[in-house]
């Protein structure tokens, strides 16, 4: 499970509104929700933005809503079927069989069958009617809070008031386009219990496998609707979600409730992972930006990458842990993330995720498509 770098949606469908009345752009986004992803040879070798495994099988997702999968470690791949042609952003599988993809147009994708098909689960014209519900909500309580206050509480209360109705005339506007926002990240704890999160602070939680949803962006310490880039689970069960301008949520009770941390960078972070010890967090981002907590984010040590360039995702087994980002960056330490070694792959290529294959070796998938290399990121091929 991974996140690519946070960009503002390509595009939006507006499958609440007539053929008649859309607009050339909302037709031309309904189409790609609506337009199966189209088969082609070039797949593999096209932008891929995550990988995960099910089980023993490898499956990678991208842009054009392709879905690829491979049952002999990344030497050859069979493309999926899948119903959407959106930029497919992250991947995650619960089970052997059951995954999840998230993208663009706030598309949610399920897949029963290991990765080989796949259906919609919502998309963003769902989410967005979630995200007013819950504003209403919010707006309802906040009145009834001003009625009862006096004074300066009152005045405070008031200015609280007018921030949610400016926030919800914002979404009101999106949802007349279409689903504007992109999800970035999705995680799922088991085949029923999962989360994605997204553009302009979404949070979004199933306790069904995906047959419901609940808006759980209230939750989050996040007033001004930052994006929110990754969420992972770390060794000792907390919940660590990462975002823009140095966004740092953590949660110990399965994402019931979320404190704020703060990190020493203000800057956009685009991952987070665990090291593999109880209670670390290693979150990275823009620069290069790379910081390290062993108490759950309550204090952070800058570590060293080596590197400028933006670190988008990575992974831990056993004392390894391998980081990748843009310009062809592979980050490898051998002692659970107090130190790293910087590569520069030779065609600088970005990376935007990474998985262990066979032995040491590593499947990279990014802009030049799914590529195995050895551990230091160098092509096999």
């Amino acid at each position: 499970m991974a996140t690519s770098l946070m960009c503002k949606s390509l595009g939006a469908a507006c499958l609440g509104l007539s053929m008649a009345c859309a607009s050339p752009v909302a037709l031309a986004l309904a189409d790609v929700i609506e337009t199966p992803a189209r088969a082609t040879d070039l797949a593999p070798e096209n932008l891929l933005t995550d990988v995960d495994r099910a089980g023993d099988r490898m499956v990678a997702i991208g842009e054009r809503g392709h879905i690829i999968f491979s049952d002999d470690q990344g030497q050859s791949w069979t493309q999926a079927e899948v119903p959407v042609s959106v930029t497919l952003t992250s991947l995650d599988f619960a089970s052997e069989t059951h995954g999840w993809a998230v993208g663009h147009s706030g598309v949610v994708l399920h897949s029963d069958d290991a990765g080989e098909s796949w259906e919609v689960q919502i998309t963003g014209i769902e989410a967005a009617e979630l995200a007013i519900e819950s504003q209403e909500e919010a707006i309802a309580e906040m009145e009834e809070k001003v009625e009862a206050a006096t004074g300066d509480e009152k005045a405070d209360l008031e200015w609280a008031l007018d921030d949610l109705y400016f926030a919800l005339e914002n979404m009101q506007a999106d949802l007349d386009i279409g689903p504007v926002n992109p999800f970035l990240d999705v995680l799922f704890l088991s085949e029923q219990n999962g989360f994605v999160i997204g553009a302009y602070g979404m949070l979004f939680h199933t306790s069904d496998g995906g047959e419901t949803w609940s808006d759980w962006s209230p939750k989050l310490d996040n007033s001004q609707n930052f994006h929110l880039n990754a969420i992972t689970e770390i060794t000792g069960g907390a919940l660590a979600i990462v975002g823009e301008a140095g966004q740092i949520h953590v949660s110990v009770d399965g994402g019931q409730s979320w404190e704020r941390r703060e990190g020493p960078y203000p800057g956009s972070l685009f991952g987070v992972i665990g090291t593999g010890r109880i209670n670390e967090i290693l979150a990275f981002g823009l620069r290069g930006t790379l910081m390290l907590s062993t108490d759950l984010g309550r204090s952070w040590s800058v570590i060293t990458s080596g590197t400028t360039a933006t670190l988008t995702d990575g992974f831990s087994e056993d004392d390894r842990i391998v980081l990748v980002g843009t310009n062809g960056a592979v980050l490898v330490s051998g002692n659970g993330g107090e130190t790293f070694r910087s590569y520069i792959r030779g065609d600088r290529l970005g990376v935007m995720s990474a998985m262990p294959a066979s032995g040491m070796d590593l499947l990279l998938v990014g802009e030049g498509g799914a590529e195995l290399t050895d551990a230091k990121g160098k092509n096999l091929k």
